[in-house]
């Protein structure tokens, strides 16, 4: 039976606070393994990997195996239907041009001191970019990664993806092509974040590593930053939908299910001011999940990590949707924009009734890579900037040295560092 609670109820903060913690799956339960199999992806390298894939996801590789080679990726193409390749393509042309939207502009300017400073941005060198596999196969998040990695300029771009099947599907492949990506493995889990953050005889190392997996992929993200860069710690997907009696039920009924057929530990919450809508809600659930194809999972899910909050105002809601600070949020008003003024804390926001999260996913533009389990409080989704680092210059002549420097060389002395203040005194000294 799925979670309800009442914010009219005197217990209503307790219940809402035992929500926020309730995730079944935390990074920190699966450090240990993935922290055992970096170790033995570091010290054994492609023997590693062979082994972890086959003890893992039951697939007997040879080294030559590792490497998806270019005559596979041509030929995914091939196999996919006409119609399957034109909506990639579509998708792609719509997340390049959202992406490159983003692209930052470099500034520079000469100060009131006669001091020039500025700031520009480059690319990083490589990127590993993982895209999950498990119960589903995801070409919409190989466009996701690849797409602004390569608006950003990044040379290098690699992808490790799991194969759970006879072969990776080609429509991930097609994806991977038509991102202009020619470095894929077949690696997943664990020892593909282990390969690209320290290299093994086949994979180079490479400078960060994006894109979505399951607990033991976030689990080995965190353990190797530093060595390299992340973009975040994903969590299980996530749906909060703020929506109005006037809403179709069994319309966000589906958006509800969109996101816990993922994954038993996806999480679906709807927030409606009318009990009677809510009823209406569970009631299309209960029918869908008799015929949905993936209806294990998804009740599952419902059941486990889904809620319904009655409010007694849809801007009562916003407050809750800041302490949720969803993945995906979905404003199913009347007045979606004004809802949206009063909110701060969301992955992404799809606003009025015929703006399903779905869309999002493949083909709207913005990314799909977002921050989970609350931490859009902090973070952003992906987009260029997660493969751009910025670099700020400076450049003073002696007469902005004259200006600038006295007061440089007392903070120095005041610190008690004086060679700082030494280095700076002795270049004003030469003057005289």
């Amino acid at each position: 039976m799925v979670l309800k609670i009442n914010s009219c109820d005197p217990k209503f903060d307790g219940s809402f606070e035992r929500l926020l913690g309730r995730r079944a799956t935390r990074v920190e339960d699966a450090t240990k393994v993935s922290a055992d199999i970096i170790e033995q992806v570091r010290k054994s390298g492609d023997e590693a990997l062979t082994k972890l894939t086959k003890e893992l996801d039951g697939l007997d590789l040879t080294l030559a195996d590792l490497i998806v080679d270019r005559d596979e990726i041509e030929e995914a193409i091939n196999k996919i239907t006409t119609d399957q390749f034109d909506s990639l393509k579509f998708a792609a042309d719509r997340i390049t041009a959202f992406h490159q939207k983003q692209m930052p502009d470099n500034f520079e300017y000469l100060d009131e001191a006669e001091v020039k400073m500025g700031m520009r941005w480059s690319s990083v060198d490589s990127v590993g970019l993982y895209v999950p596999g498990g119960t589903a196969s995801y070409p919409s998040s190989v466009l996701m990664n690849a797409i602004p990695a390569k608006v950003a300029g990044v040379p290098r771009r690699v992808i490790t993806v799991p194969q759970t099947g006879k072969a990776i599907n080609p429509l991930v492949l097609a994806a991977a092509k038509l991102s202009g990506v020619q470095e894929v493995y077949r690696i997943g889990g664990a020892q593909a974040i282990a390969a690209l953050a320290y290299g093994t005889e086949t994979v180079s190392s490479v400078d960060k590593i994006v894109g979505p997996g399951n607990a033991y992929v976030a689990a080995a993200k965190k353990l190797v930053y530093g060595v390299v860069g992340i973009d975040s710690i994903a969590g299980p997907s996530e749906i909060l939908i703020v929506a109005d009696k006037l809403n179709d039920p069994k319309w966000i009924a589906y958006d509800l299910l969109a996101q816990a057929e993922h994954d038993e530990v996806a999480r679906s919450i709807l927030i409606t001011d009318s009990e009677k809508f809510a009823e209406q809600v569970v009631n299309a659930v209960d029918e869908i999940l008799v015929s949905l194809q993936r209806s294990q999972i998804a009740r599952a899910s419902w059941e486990k990590q889904g809620a319904i909050i009655v409010v007694s105002s849809l801007t009562e809601a916003t407050e809750l949707v800041d302490r949720i600070a969803p993945e995906h949020l979905e404003l199913a008003v009347e007045k979606p924009y004004e809802l949206m003024k009063l909110i701060k804390h969301a992955g992404a926001i799809f606003l009025g009734r015929y703006t399903p999260e779905a869309i999002g996913d493949y083909v709207a533009g913005p990314n799909h890579v977002l921050p989970t389990d609350r931490a859009a409080r902090f973070s952003s989704g992906l987009s260029v900037f997660d493969f751009m680092k910025r670099s700020t210059f400076v450049e003073c002549n002696l007469r902005s040295l004259e200006k600038i420097g006295p007061p440089a060389v007392t903070l120095a002395e005041a610190e008690g560092l004086p060679a700082h203040a030494e280095s700076i005194r002795v270049r004003l000294s030469s003057s005289k």
